[in-house]
């Protein structure tokens, strides 16, 4: 089938569509939607379409688009000062701080602006206390990852990714990293056998994978070894955390409490760019002066941002409406699914769901469903071929959520025909 059997692009989108193709890099790949307007759930294209958003710009607009409390500290504080640098002390960044390491409960908080940048930052707090807590070897600390990850595109992170389209090409990489299988506590104890490992960085779900949610207990026993071989465990929350799985954090599922934690896209609801990692003294003061930093690093504007995005997920007890409707959601998915043989399996913890299309990764099915559900009314996008990623602002009620259901069961089943 063809894009334009699936999904009507008008004139004025496509002139929108070449312009960019014509000016900007093609790192991405689209649904050649062009949306002007967003609120709470939903978004509209240039030509007033309305759309609900399944995707939530990768789980950063989990307080729903535009939210007003969010927006508003915005407005506010982008009137009197927006950025000094970390030249000078600002009269927001420690509020931010006390904050955050509250909410989280954490000792010290080191504020970035994007998920990768935050990776980064953990990756270097891992090996700075590796050489001066531990007593590594200079030069020796080795960090341990998993297959299947996704932490970024930075030169350093895709040395350490196995995704062919993040990493091909981008070479020489940097070493000092070993990947192992995910889900796979017997292959991580086996790798903390070498004594100069660091750190064990890890998503508690992998999302970009396809919504890869380990088995109960993964993380535990991964606390577990980690602890008992003095490694450093590093939750990288970026796309899990801020109440999308149905928890504060994802690792909460399990009660386990990493010694580095990063965040990252929902920190703002998705308005400005605001990444943080928190740890305590013992790891975090292991930077001094002059060793990392950035320009715009906890900058007024992200932080009086943040800390209205923080205050709407507790106000608005949204990690407990994301469980609520998670599980509703995957309950009548699977009611649906069991009957239908485009689609394999549904997973997923919260409201970060993914559905798995009986076919191969290299078939066009799951993009070609995403045009149609665009089509109906649904924005969502394939991952990884014939997966497809539901991630909806936590916002979301019970009413919407089950007309989405309407809209993605009757999608499929055209396809299904």
């Amino acid at each position: 089938m063809v894009t334009e059997e699936l999904l009507e692009i008008t004139a004025n989108a496509q002139r929108v569509i070449d312009r960019e193709d014509r000016y900007g890099a093609h790192n991405y790949h689209p649904l050649p939607v062009v949306l002007e307007k967003g609120e709470g759930v939903f978004v509209w294209d240039i030509d007033g379409k309305k759309y609900y958003d399944f995707l939530s710009a990768y789980s950063a607009v989990n307080q729903g688009h535009c939210h007003p409390k969010i927006v508003g500290a915005l407005t506010e504080q982008a009137q009197k000062l927006t950025l000094t640098s970390r030249a000078f002390y600002n009269n927001v960044l420690g509020e931010f701080e006390e904050y955050a390491t509250k909410y989280f409960g954490f000792d010290k908080l080191l504020p970035m602006n994007t998920g990768a940048e935050g990776v980064e930052t953990a990756l270097k707090l891992c090996r700075k206390w590796a050489y001066e807590k531990k007593g590594l070897p200079e030069n020796q600390a080795k960090i341990i990852v998993c297959d299947g990850n996704f932490h970024g595109r930075t030169t350093t992170i895709v040395s350490f990714s196995n995704d062919p389209d993040a990493r091909n090409n981008f070479g020489p990489y940097t070493p000092g990293f070993e990947s192992i299988p995910y889900n796979d506590a017997d292959a991580l104890e086996a790798a903390l056998k070498d004594p100069n490992v660091a750190g064990f960085l890890v998503e508690p779900i992998q999302g970009e994978a396809g919504v890869f949610v380990p088995d109960a207990g993964y993380l535990t026993k991964a606390r577990e070894l980690c602890t008992a071989n003095n490694v450093l465990l590093i939750a990288d929350e970026v796309q899990t955390g801020i109440a999308r799985t149905g928890k504060l954090l994802a690792v909460h599922h399990e009660n386990v409490r990493p010694d580095i934690l990063i965040l990252g896209k929902a920190l703002s609801g998705g308005v400005v760019p605001v990444s943080a990692v928190l740890a305590d003294d013992e790891v975090m003061m292991c930077i001094k002066p002059g060793e990392h930093g950035s320009t715009f690093g906890g900058n007024p504007l992200s932080c009086k941002v943040a800390m209205a995005a923080l205050e709407v997920i507790k106000d608005e007890q949204l990690a407990k409406n994301a469980e609520r409707l998670g599980q509703l959601f995957r309950s009548e998915l699977q009611k649906f699914i069991d009957g239908n043989e485009l689609v394999q399996l549904v997973r997923g913890k919260g409201l970060l769901n993914a559905i798995v299309i009986n076919d191969s990764p290299d078939s066009k099915t799951a993009w070609n469903i995403c045009l149609k559900l665009a089509s109906n009314g649904l924005l969502a996008k394939p991952t990884h071929g014939n997966i497809i990623r539901f991630a909806p602002p936590l916002v979301m009620t019970e009413e919407q959520l089950m007309d989405c259901l309407e809209i993605i069961t009757r999608t499929i089943s055209e396809f299904s025909k």
